[in-house]
């Protein structure tokens, strides 16, 4: 198809369905060359679910434009994205995900010998590679990587350095991978323009950037600036996005450079590409689709970037006193008749279901084999079904060290506690601090330390119930040992805003808090630093759409209910 194609029509398959492109000119001078070489890369973190479909059609567009496709397996990425995959499950995670995408691919007949497939660290731990990762530190200041990095590194309060490294490393890849665009989401525009104005100083060549639009969920909301699902998150930026397991709620999703936004999600419900026919149906039942309502639609959503491009046709099939079935060949005629409400709800989500279900049925097949089931088991091991006591693993609480195997990450192991603020005032040496005295329910209040005083009032502050986390090392903040954390939930921006935490109404100091379904679990008497127990399960902890505190999408709890924030929905904990 490509060689009958002019390098117009080329340029418009291409770039068809993408909000925004940076080196135009170079992409249409390059078509009237050669074939236009284009890399995509997803960071190997939580499972890919129905979302990666965006991307998947996009590639599909790419090939049939006749573009030479890598597709880049970023494990080094997911390790220093806040470590959202442990090292030692990285191969596993990259092998699971060759399986699954090239699954998807086949799904939608893309040919796999059109593309070719590499893992990041085949050359990102090479000398050349690393050489110039030190070359590009000495001319990236941290305000510089810091802000490319805003949407899609996970933002957290004390962030690694491995964050600031993030946004350089994806703009190498450009050079190693010897492509002439990047292939990402519009949350990463701002990784793209630090590329643009680096590699240059190196002596490489600038490259052109070809980004997907960021567009509603099925929850009704669009996403924020990947988790996700992100530098190499599976442009699915949301912090619900479908699937994400290690997605922090700014799909941010984790996730892939794509960052197109679009996830069957809602509260407590993801869409996997092993999900059952019977999930499929449950889940799609209880999306936002309002009659009439085009506006953050996520159901249309998928209608329009993953039904539309592949196959060019969409059915809606319903009863004949409603219509009869009907076969639309543009979208717009599916959206004008939505408006008009000639097309109901349930009859949208009932042909996207089929549509869907038809994609997923190879990959749930070719899944069904052994190899390939207990390649799914040992890449995403479930926490809940870790046992206690077994090789290298300590049943919690052993000394200073901490208790626990590293790989055990239960956030059981942490101490989190109801406390009263007793007393709050500035810190004498520090403008921005504030000097809490916190009751946990032990004889004496704890001493805590915390940065808010750009964000709550001390009046705010003083009687409060708040949330502590009370096995952390204690740490000395400008001359004054901070015993504990008082968490709060936290959204980036400008400003950026903090509230804390709240227990359930009838709360008393010490009383514990919990993750549903690890209330047995027994907290280290304290965390080891040198494990990142902390920031291995702080990545995790999010807020919902309806203010409750999650971990990995369970509740937060006491014995007495959830544990909520005011209004910052869809924010980080820390």
């Amino acid at each position: 198809m490509a060689d009958q194609l002019s390098p117009d029509e080329k340029f418009n398959l291409i770039t068809r369905n993408l909000q925004e492109v940076l080196g135009e000119e170079k992409v249409k001078q390059v078509l009237q060359e050669r074939a236009l070489r284009v890399y995509w890369g997803t960071a190997t973190t939580g499972k890919p679910h129905v979302a990666y479909f965006v991307p998947m059609s996009k590639i599909a567009d790419f090939l049939k434009a006749g573009c030479e496709v890598t597709v880049l397996f970023a494990d080094l990425h997911a390790y220093l994205d806040n470590m959202k995959a442990p090292w030692e499950l990285l191969e596993l995670r990259v092998k699971y995900y060759e399986q699954v995408i090239k699954a998807m691919l086949e799904s939608i007949s893309v040919p796999l010998d059109k593309l070719k497939f590499v893992k990041g660290t085949d050359f990102q731990l090479s000398r050349e590679y690393t050489l110039d990762v030190y070359r590009l530190s000495s001319m990236v200041t941290e305000h510089d990587a810091k802000k490319a990095g805003a949407e899609v590194v996970k933002q957290v309060e004390h962030p690694l350095l491995s964050g600031l490294l993030y946004p350089g490393l994806q703009a190498l890849d450009e050079e190693y991978l010897k492509v002439d665009a990047q292939f990402g989401g519009v949350d990463q525009r701002k990784i793209f323009t630090l590329a643009e104005k680096y590699l240059p100083s190196l002596g490489y060549a600038k490259r052109a950037h070809l980004m997907n639009p960021m567009v509603p969920g099925l929850t009704g909301a669009k996403m924020s600036s990947s988790e996700e699902v992100r530098s190499y998150k599976l442009s699915l930026s949301w912090k619900e996005v479908i699937g994400v397991q290690d997605f922090d709620g700014k799909f941010s999703q984790h996730s892939v450079h794509l960052h197109f936004i679009i996830c069957f999600c809602f509260q407590e419900s993801k869409i996997d590409l092993l999900d059952s026919k019977e999930d499929v149906k449950k889940k799609l039942k209880k999306a936002f689709c309002e009659p009439g309502n085009i506006q953050n639609n996520g159901v249309l959503s998928f209608v329009k970037y993953v039904l539309f491009p592949l196959r060019g046709v969409f059915s809606i099939k319903r009863d004949a006193k409603w219509g009869g079935d009907k076969v639309y060949s543009v979208f717009e005629e599916v959206e004008k008749d939505f408006v008009a409400e000639m097309i109901h709800p349930g009859d949208l989500k009932a042909s996207v279901e089929d549509a869907l279900n038809e994609l997923l049925d190879p990959i749930r097949k070719k899944f069904e084999s052994p190899e390939l089931r207990k390649l799914t088991s040992n890449a995403y091991p479930d926490p809940s079904k870790t046992k206690a006591g077994g090789k290298g693993v300590k049943a919690g609480g052993g000394g200073d060290g901490g208790g626990g195997e590293d790989d055990e990450l239960a956030p059981s192991r942490l101490d989190i506690r109801v406390g009263k603020i007793l007393s709050v005032e500035k810190h004498p040496d520090a403008e921005s601090l504030y000097l809490e005295k916190i009751d946990v329910g032990e004889p004496e209040p704890r001493t805590v330390v915390s940065g808010l005083v750009a964000y709550i009032s001390q009046e705010d502050l003083q009687d409060r119930l708040v949330l502590v986390l009370c096995n952390l090392k204690p740490q000395k903040m400008r001359g004054i040992e901070s015993q504990a954390m008082l968490l709060c939930a936290s959204i980036e921006g400008e400003p950026r805003k903090v509230e804390p935490l709240d227990p359930p109404e009838g709360s008393l100091p010490g009383d514990r808090v919990f993750v549903e379904g690890y209330e047995s679990g027994k907290p280290d008497d304290r965390l080891n630093p040198k494990k990142k127990v902390w920031e291995k399960l702080q990545v995790d902890l999010k807020i919902s759409d309806e203010c409750v505190a999650q971990w990995k999408d369970k509740q937060l709890m006491t014995k007495l209910g959830q544990i909520t924030c005011k209004t910052l929905k869809g924010g980080n904990i820390s």
